[in-house]
């Protein structure tokens, strides 16, 4: 017998992301927007909440589910965000990533489908092969420079095997947002055939409309729909190193998520949860500001690359990505990995997002335009050889 791991777990595919980023990773001059993740540190009232815990003493196991505070903090920001009081139930996790991890564990057997809306972080595609289900891959369509939901597609593929449809919106890595139209008519149907929808929200506040989030189920849905909602402190308070997450759920999963829970970590650690209860008590505009430098970056970039003709660009609704189509590019993997070797410029393979993603890059503008600029002036280099 050889010592290794199931064969499922062997099948899954390594994220070409970090195969790229460790081609680059400690080397002097390369200028990196692999990563989702901004370039600014926490917010220092939330770095000091999380101190003044430890100072408390506050080193000690807490609830499965989660501190108290905390999950009424969650219970009200989402309240006073999309207009609802459910009595629904959060459940804190250790990073939104370990949320989906655990809806997934909670809902979906062995050999039953689960629809994901794709290209899509390849996460969210692996994730249900981890325990045997089946990823199906419903992707969006590219006309006219944007993306597109072929909603009669999505609703005429499901089938008795389908246990849930996971949605990623806005979307990582096109910057789609799916409205609140076509949100209504998967809930009426997923409610008829009796199938889940998990929505990954990771992205939900970082949406450049008028509107204070991007749509959301959440006002749609009834306190025992069958819909759970993931979400994370990382894109929205700066806090990707925390790995602090929360899940919105029907009442009726909560006892069974909290036995999750214990056998996947526990609990969240409590500094990290009173962090979390003070990055909720800041209010808007901290987050205001990080969608206006957001704004403000995806702007300059795409006004930068406009120029190059081998680039197609679409202007993404929400996220912190631009997923630009390259010109007769085969292998995306292998171009951005020359791009780190021989200019200095990490961006993340098409290919990671799945085949549809192919014959794109994607680039991470949650960072300075003066860094922008950097990647810009050797983008622009490049493509003038």
């Amino acid at each position: 017998m050889k010592n290794q791991a199931r064969d499922i777990v062997r099948a899954l595919n390594r994220s070409s992301i970090r195969e790229v980023a460790d081609v680059g990773m400690g080397q002097r001059g390369v200028d990196a927007f692999w990563f989702g993740e901004s370039d600014e540190i926490t917010h220092e009232a939330i770095r000091q909440a999380a101190i003044k815990s430890l100072q408390d003493g506050d080193t000690f196991y807490s609830q499965n589910l989660g501190i108290p505070e905390l999950r009424e903090s969650i219970t009200m920001y989402s309240t006073n965000l999309h207009g609802v009081s459910h009595q629904r139930s959060i459940a804190i996790t250790n990073s939104g990533m370990s949320a989906l991890m655990i809806a997934i564990q909670a809902i979906v057997d062995p050999g039953d489908e689960v629809s994901i809306i794709t290209p899509v972080w390849p996460n969210l595609v692996e994730i249900p092969k981890i325990i045997g289900g089946v990823s199906v891959r419903e992707p969006l369509r590219y006309e006219n420079q944007r993306w597109q939901l072929d909603l009669d597609h999505l609703l005429s593929s499901l089938t008795r095997k389908t246990k849930a449809v996971l949605i990623n919106s806005p979307n990582n890595p096109t910057g789609w947002t799916i409205s609140t139209e076509e949100q209504k008519v998967i809930l009426d149907h997923c409610r008829k055939q009796g199938i889940w929808i998990i929505a990954d929200d990771a992205y939900e506040r970082l949406h450049y409309s008028s509107a204070l989030t991007a749509p959301s189920f959440l006002p749609l849905v009834d306190e025992e729909d069958r819909f759970i909602s993931v979400n994370t402190f990382s894109k929205t308070w700066q806090m990707t190193g925390w790995r602090l997450g929360w899940i919105n759920m029907p009442k009726s999963l909560e006892i069974d998520v909290g036995t999750l829970i214990e056998y996947n970590t526990s609990c969240a650690p409590v500094f990290i949860q009173r962090a979390g209860v003070t990055a909720l008590s800041l209010g808007e505009e901290p987050i205001n500001a990080v969608k206006h430098k957001l704004r403000h970056a995806r702007d300059h970039l795409l006004s930068g690359l406009r120029d190059i003709e081998s680039l197609e660009l679409s202007n993404p609704e929400g996220a912190m990505y631009l997923f630009i189509k390259v010109s007769n590019l085969k292998d995306s993997l292998l171009f951005t990995k020359e791009l780190v070797r021989k200019h200095g410029l990490g961006l993340a393979p098409g290919q990671a997002f799945g085949p549809e993603g192919e014959g794109y890059v994607r680039w991470c503008f949650a960072t300075s335009t003066d860094r922008l600029e950097l990647g810009l002036e050797k983008i622009k280099r490049i493509f003038k050889k």
